[in-house]
């Protein structure tokens, strides 16, 4: 499964319907996006696997085989953002921030951000003083900035 599929659902919300039939195949995604939201989002859907586009042809049937056998799988740039978010330290972004992110990189202002996040402003910049902690930035245009690179959010469009 591709996390990128056009226009509609995206990858993750097709991995969970597939899931929901009634004799669900074993989904393993496989994309070129790495981000913790992405992987967050593939993973709670059910996928069994999250394997990266530049693996080796010998890497991905690997993968498969244990997949189809009921093992996870894995990329290991994967495996750092899972073990980074499961070991919460002070700097871990919460899915909520994620999300204020996401609205941030696409231009949002507070109000805008609020009324999409059902929240009032003041929660809003309550959770814009906490990001600019987390990444250690002063401006939106930083929060956002850090945030791609980190691999946090990709970048929109």
């Amino acid at each position: 499964m591709d996390l990128n599929l056009g226009d509609g659902p995206g990858g993750a919300e097709a991995t969970a319907a597939v899931l929901a039939l009634a004799e669900p195949p074993v989904v393993v995604v496989l994309t070129t996006y790495e981000t913790e939201a992405d992987v967050i989002a593939a993973m709670q859907a059910g996928a069994s696997g999250y394997l990266l586009k530049g693996a080796t042809a010998e890497e991905l049937f690997a993968g498969i085989r244990d997949a189809a056998a009921g093992r996870s799988v894995l990329a290991p740039s994967v495996m750092q953002t899972l073990v980074r978010r499961a070991t919460p330290g002070p700097d871990v972004v919460t899915e909520r921030e994620v999300q204020v992110l996401r609205l941030l990189a696409q231009g949002l202002g507070n109000r805008e951000m609020a009324a999409q996040l059902l929240v009032s402003e003041a929660t809003v910049k309550s959770h814009l003083a906490h990001l600019y902690t987390k990444l250690g930035v002063t401006t939106r245009t930083g929060a956002v900035s850090v945030a791609l690179e980190r691999r946090i959010i990709r970048p929109p469009g």
